[in-house]
């Protein structure tokens, strides 16, 4: 498959490639260009003239040509599915839903470009300002990278190229090396709807090279990242140096906190969908589930009895139900730490055994709220770290003593308890008897504290990628 630069298919300068692997067989399934810097300033470049001409389509067109790539999303979908399933291991039902969200996504997104008015600050408001009347209007930030992750490269497509494309901006994607394919094939549908070359551009290669080009060019204006902690600090750095605005959403490692007249069978089946959905590869999963001390031994017998009914195996079986990690080094990170963990006191009670890219569905009693786990060690897999306490004040304490600040949640029978836990743990987002896997995409998404900076959603994205004019009629009245 090829990167698009200035509406065209093209290879990297160079020739060179990099394969991409279904990581559930290891095989091959294509590959992809290895682009070079020279390549990348040729897309910024492209970018830069494609903007202007794009910003000058209305609104209103923007929104029908990406309506229309939203029906050939339609015709395509099984394609787009099947492709995505084969690059990142997920069950092929999972990544049938994914391709389903863009229809909802890009909808959203259409119908709240349509409404963001500007506003009148009309004469006499202000002392000495009664003759002047000002107007503010939204305008495009410019060219904005949007540099997306492995786990839902579809969804983030979403949440950042349809709001920047609908403001008049150029996006460039920079896809994960893991899984390019499907968001080459997407941003191909987008040049086919019709929007302007140079508007909607894809570049691949390692992070590490060609995401430090992009997001280093003095000509990218605003950069959305979605990634890892650690090298969204590097490119907050990389924006820094030409004062691009950026919005971050890192990592996180979510607290699952059940009081003790939480509904036991609710959690348990909230544990399954909001840690074993995507293999646990969820930014905004449960990761440290912090039952009452009177619940533990009920919600760990309760919670392996449903566990064992999940089908692991082949992601392109209809029948599968939990698929393979993003490759075999990720697995063998998620077993190196569930082996830390119960080298800290953990104790497994179901799973940790690991085969090539898959990782057994693990849980692991007694967790001590010293262990690393408990506190900024993040996850990535299909695990259940339990750690007990007694009172809802050692929960959210423990909860509040991460680094990260995504999302959280609490299992109560008492509304009261409920929402002042909610106002009291330091995260970017609560669910109330619910999984903190949780994101739709009208809300407001993002994270505090190391999780992240800015939000994504229908309701806020278009703050990210605009700025406000403000146009001053002095001496009009």
């Amino acid at each position: 498959m090829k990167m698009i630069i200035n509406g065209k298919a093209v290879d990297a300068s160079d020739g060179a490639v990099i394969e991409v692997l279904n990581p559930a067989t290891g095989k091959v399934i294509d590959t992809v260009p290895a682009a070079t810097e020279a390549d990348i300033k040729q897309a910024v470049a492209a970018a830069k003239e494609g903007q202007k001409k794009w910003a000058r389509v209305p609104v209103w067109e923007k929104g029908e040509i990406l309506l229309k790539f939203v029906a050939l999303v339609e015709e395509n979908k099984e394609k787009l599915a099947r492709t995505l399933s084969n690059e990142t291991g997920k069950p092929i039902s999972e990544a049938r839903g994914e391709i389903a969200n863009i229809p909802i996504s890009f909808k959203g997104f259409v119908e709240k470009a349509k409404h963001l008015y500007g506003e009148a600050i009309p004469h006499g408001q202000e002392q000495n300002q009664e003759r002047h009347v000002l107007i503010t209007q939204r305008e495009p930030l410019g060219v904005i990278a949007c540099v997306i992750p492995f786990n839902f490269p579809c969804d983030l497509f979403d949440q950042k190229v349809a709001p920047a494309l609908l403001a008049g901006n150029a996006a460039i994607v920079k896809p994960s090396t893991d899984n390019p394919l499907t968001l080459c094939l997407l941003t191909e549908l987008l040049v086919k709807a019709g929007v302007s070359d140079g508007a909607a551009q894809i570049v691949t290669g390692r992070g590490s090279q060609v995401g430090n080009w992009l997001c280093s060019h003095p000509d990218v204006h605003g950069i959305t990242f979605t990634g890892s902690t650690e090298v969204g600090i590097q490119t907050y750095k990389n924006a820094a140096s030409h004062l691009a605005h950026i919005s971050l959403e890192l990592g996180g490692n979510d607290a699952f906190i059940v009081h003790k007249d939480g509904d036991v069978d609710l959690a348990v089946e909230e544990t399954i969908w909001g840690r074993m959905y995507n293999t646990g590869q969820v930014c905004c999963a449960s990761k440290r589930f912090l039952i009452h001390n009177s619940l533990k031994e009920e919600f760990a017998k309760k919670l392996l009895e449903r566990i064992k009914k999940i089908k692991q195996g082949d992601p392109a079986d209809d029948e599968t139900q939990l698929g393979c990690l993003i490759s075999e080094k990720a697995a063998v990170e998620v077993e190196r730490q569930v082996n830390l963990t119960v080298q800290q006191g953990g104790r497994i009670i179901l799973g940790g055994k690991r085969k090539g890219a898959f990782y057994e569905p693990t849980v692991i009693a007694d967790v001590p709220k010293t262990a690393d786990v408990a506190r900024d060690m993040e996850i990535f897999g299909p695990v259940v770290p339990i750690i007990g306490f007694d009172t809802i004040d050692e929960a959210v304490e423990i909860a509040n003593a991460s680094i990260f600040g995504l999302c959280g949640c609490i299992f109560t029978g008492d509304i009261k308890t409920a929402w002042q836990t909610a106002g009291r743990l330091e995260c970017g987002g609560v669910v109330i008897n619910g999984a903190s896997f949780f994101r739709s995409f009208e809300m407001p998404f993002g994270g505090y504290k190391y999780s992240g900076i800015g939000t994504e959603g229908v309701l806020s994205t278009f703050d990210e990628v605009t700025r406000t004019k403000t146009i001053v009629l002095k001496n009009i009245i």
